[in-house]
């Protein structure tokens, strides 16, 4: 059975990137991989061993096209309420707090915030599916 090791996004500045991540989801280098072109950064928290893979393509000065493919990756977290009070303290800005319905249920609530290079991230209320 196939493993979920890491998703990969392209970013323009490590270090602004790895102090997003870090301070909005705990997220921590768990190896930094330098390459003559590229440079590869592995976050990871304690919750689990699926890695966020930041690479920094070396002399790229240009923003990322994200297209219309990309949708987002996602986060669970104990606390949506304390996490988006949190995350504004810390002078990023968490869109609103939505509810998702399914067949007139709750589905899902959750906020998006933007990283620094503009993809998108879910932040949802653990429980449900979302554990």
């Amino acid at each position: 059975m196939a493993k979920a090791v890491h998703m990969m996004v392209r970013v323009l500045d490590e270090s602004r990137s790895v102090d997003f991540y870090t301070k909005v989801f705990g997220l921590a280098v768990a190896e930094r991989a330098d390459f003559p072109d590229f440079t590869l950064i592995y976050l990871r928290n304690a919750e689990n061993d699926f890695e966020v893979e930041l690479t920094v393509n070396k002399g790229r000065t240009d923003a990322y096209n994200l297209g219309d493919g990309y949708g987002h990756m996602a986060f669970v977290v104990a606390d949506l309420e304390a996490e988006h009070a949190r995350i504004a303290a810390l002078g990023f800005a968490p869109r609103d707090i939505k509810q998702m319905l399914h067949n007139g249920a709750p589905f899902g609530r959750f906020f998006f915030i933007d990283d620094p290079d503009g993809y998108k991230i879910e932040v949802l209320q653990r429980g449900g599916r979302f554990r």
